[in-house]
């Protein structure tokens, strides 16, 4: 058996772990309200990796007796193993950035003057919203959670990390429209003089 579990299926028996048996439903939900800010799953993906976790004897699947008979997910000795082995491990995967608005700062200049500067005025204003978000979430901190304190340093995290975003989306907002393009053109213009 490999040891290498995808990103999610960490998520799986982590949120597994912290809270005990759940559906896949329950997950979703959990998701939502912890790593999804930051780390966002499909909810198809919440669905397909417990039963492969189970598959692979990290969690137990058990049925409902009555109800609705939903599939309830456990953590097996050997699942916690596997969970404990990734925690202890400092090392982590290259960091991923999948920022469309990246992107486009990319490419910006070839859209020609002015577009940059709308660019990042949205940006600046989507980065506020999420910032008064992770501010608001974090002085609503219920200290009795279990997760308290991992929460608390990711919604620190998070704030500052919008904050650097809200700086630099704004600051470019009020510059003058596209340095590089005007660059690029006197650039020309001097290799055309010569």
């Amino acid at each position: 058996m490999s040891d290498e579990l995808s990103p999610s299926a960490y998520v799986v028996l982590g949120l597994i772990a912290r809270y005990g048996p759940m559906t896949p439903y329950e997950l979703k939900a959990r998701v939502e309200d912890s790593v999804g800010y930051y780390w966002p799953i499909p909810h198809a993906q919440l669905y397909r990796d417990p039963a492969r976790l189970a598959e692979r004897g990290l969690l137990e699947e058990r049925a409902e007796e009555h109800g609705r008979r939903r599939r309830v997910f456990h953590l097996t000795d050997t699942g916690r193993a596997m969970l404990n082995r990734w925690l202890e491990d400092p090392r982590t995967a290259q960091p991923e950035t999948r920022n469309p608005a990246l992107l486009k700062l990319a490419f910006v200049d070839l859209a020609g003057p002015g577009h940059d500067a709308g660019l990042a005025g949205e940006q600046a204003a989507r980065h506020r919203e999420w910032l008064e978000l992770y501010r608001k979430l974090r002085a609503e901190i219920d200290r009795d959670r279990p997760d308290a304190v991992s929460r608390a340093r990711l919604l620190d995290l998070g704030i500052r990390h919008e904050e650097a975003y809200v700086d630099f989306w704004s600051a470019m907002a009020s510059t003058p429209a596209n340095r590089s393009s005007s660059t690029r053109e006197t650039g020309t213009n001097e290799r055309a003089s010569e």
